[in-house]
This record gives C-alpha cells, structure tokens and sequence, in this order.
C-alpha cells in the first residue's frame, strides 16, 4: 500500500509546478523510489505528469503560442527514438543512480547559453526534453530557459513550459508501452495520481502570484538535491 503515498504527493508536486512552472517533475520522480518498483518509476511518472501538465496548460488555453508547436513535436519524435533505444537497453537496478546524478547536473550545473533560436531551437528543445526524458523523467530547468527566450511574463512561460512538457511526456508514454510496459495493471494508482495532479494545477494556477519566488527556488534546489542523493543511494543499498 504504500505506493498509495503518491496520490498525496502528486497533488503537493503538481501545485507546486502550477504556482513557479516546474519543478512539480523533479520533485514527484525523486519521491518514486521506494514507493513503486523501479521498472515502474518513469513509465508512471511519465502518465502522470502527462496529467499535470495538459491541465496546466488547459486552465489558461489563450496564453498557448500554438506557433511553437510543430517544431517541438518534430524534435521529440526524434528524441523518443533514440532516449526509447537506450533504455531498452539500460540495466534497471542502476535507474534511480542515473536519475538522481541527471537531477543533480540539471539543478547545479550552469545552463549552456541560449539563443533566441526560433524553430531549430525549438526543435532541438524537443529532442533533448524527451530523449533525455527518456532516461531522467523530469528536465525541465533547460527547457523554461529556453522560453525566457521568447518572452518573460511569467503566466506566459508556466503555460507553454506546460504545453512543451505535455507533449515530452505524451510521446514518452507511447514509447514505454511499446516498449512492453503495462500501464493497465496500474490503473487504479494512475486515475488517482492524474486526479490528485489535475486538482494541484489548479490550486497552484491561483495560487501563482502569492508565492516568494526566488526564496522557493533557494530551498527548492536544497530539496531535491537531498532526494537526488537518496535516490543513488537506493542503488547502492
């Protein structure tokens, strides 16, 4: 039963996105360990934040720049081969070592510099969110550094760092049921995740503009670099 814990925190993940715009990812695929077998963490982390993510992006459709979204889905096609192709053939055991040391270079080391880019670097946003994806679960610092690129309102960049993600995370969950994984015999944990993750964008969406930014994203990068941790250390012991 005690996979039942990430109902809970699934709702507490994805608030969290929906008030700063990531994050929601980092901090539920750092949670999994433990509570789901290791074969399970990213197919089910991929469904869920699926969820997450295309409610985000559904409470405030206006603000969706369509225009980007044919050059991420191109990238990601790609990025789903080739991330799908290397973890078929990844020894499981070692999955929550290699996740936590992506997770620790994601939110320590310096992002490469970004250009404005338009539809290359779109497209290579795409590609690198879910092939990377493929094998971490959650990348999005990268991602939402990108779309500062483009524009800094901040409902603006939650929105469409949604829109990017939904369609990351949709494409990986094709590719991990064609890679034999059984989403039906989790469905009961599925509904209750999505449901709780659903309820969270929400509560997130209106609680947006209330919360201390920059003193979050402080304790934030101490949070999951603990779970990081405790996540190669699961491998190990």
């Amino acid at each position: 039963m005690s996979e039942l814990w990430l109902i809970p925190i699934s709702f507490l993940t994805s608030a969290i996105a929906g008030a700063l715009g990531m994050g929601g990812g980092v901090l539920l695929i750092a949670l999994m360990p433990g509570l789901v077998p290791v074969q399970a963490i990213l197919p089910l982390h991929a469904l869920v934040q699926l969820g997450s993510n295309a409610s985000r992006a559904a409470l405030r459709p206006r603000l969706i720049a369509w225009q980007m979204v044919p050059a991420l889905l191109l990238g990601a096609l790609a990025g789903a081969f080739l991330g799908g192709t290397l973890y078929a053939q990844l020894e499981l055991h070692w999955l929550p070592a290699i996740v936590g040391v992506l997770i620790l270079a994601i939110t320590w080391l310096p992002l490469p510099p970004v250009r404005r880019g338009g539809q290359v670097g779109l497209c290579l946003l795409g590609f690198y969110q879910t092939g990377v994806g493929m094998l971490a679960g959650a990348t999005g610092p990268l991602g939402a550094a990108v779309l500062a690129r483009f524009r800094l309102q901040r409902d603006w960049l939650v929105v469409n760092t949604a829109v990017y993600m939904s369609i990351n995370h949709l494409l990986r969950t094709l590719a991990f049921a064609i890679l034999g994984f059984s989403f039906a015999a989790w469905w009961s944990l599925i509904c209750g995740m999505i449901a709780a993750a659903i309820i969270g964008s929400w509560c997130g969406t209106l609680v947006r503009e209330r919360i201390p930014e920059i003193d979050f994203a402080r304790a934030f990068r101490w949070l999951v670099t603990v779970l990081a941790l405790r996540m190669i250390a699961l491998s190990f012991f």
